[in-house]
């Protein structure tokens, strides 16, 4: 067991394989007629769980917590934890949109969605579609205003001190914003399912 949960990789890989005998499994009772659909759903849970768990990482445990660890020991979240974070944070942000409109293609309600229900109109599509928009609206904030700002304010490009901090203050700002919309986006995605 050891060599199984002291990878990384090996604890990820042998998640998958337990999902895929999961998926064989209930294939094998008679429902096999979803694959696509599910498997691209299972893959938007996976990295919407992954991009709003590090958001709210970065929200609720490092913003608070770093200005309470000593300025020497600092280094160790600018320069390892802290880019790590946003590599997995930026990728899964982007997978979650990919996967999500995958899924609303797949499952015949994109345009609807993406016109509030304008095209097509379904209650429930109108929902989803709010959520996709918060959604789209997040992930933008995180490759165009968080990540630029953050390449500045952690060293990752040239940036003088002032240019530093106007950069984290830029950064934290819209995470906050991504934070607070995360709350209506996940409602109208749990609504979604629930309505007719």
């Amino acid at each position: 067991m050891a060599k199984l949960t002291d990878s990384l990789q090996n604890t990820v890989i042998a998640g998958f394989v337990l999902a895929i005998l999961a998926a064989f499994l209930y294939a094998g009772i008679g429902h096999n007629n979803t694959w696509a659909l599910s498997g691209f759903r299972w893959l938007h849970v996976i990295s919407g769980v992954m991009w709003i768990g590090l958001l709210y990482y970065f929200n609720f445990v490092q913003i608070p917590t770093v200005p309470k660890i000593p300025a020497e020991q600092r280094p160790a979240v600018s320069k390892f934890i802290a880019p790590e974070a946003l590599f997995w944070f930026r990728w899964a942000a982007l997978s979650t949109v990919v996967t999500g409109l995958i899924v609303a293609h797949l499952s015949g309600y994109i345009a609807s969605a993406l016109s509030l229900g304008f095209y097509q109109f379904a209650a429930k599509n109108t929902a989803i579609g709010v959520g996709m928009w918060l959604g789209l609206i997040m992930a933008y904030n995180v490759w165009m205003v968080i990540w630029p700002n953050q390449q500045k304010a952690l060293g990752l490009v040239p940036a003088d001190d002032a240019a530093k901090a106007a950069a984290a203050a830029q950064a934290k700002l819209f995470s906050r914003i991504n934070t607070i919309l995360s709350v209506p986006m996940l409602l109208a995605m749990v609504i979604a399912k629930d309505i007719g």
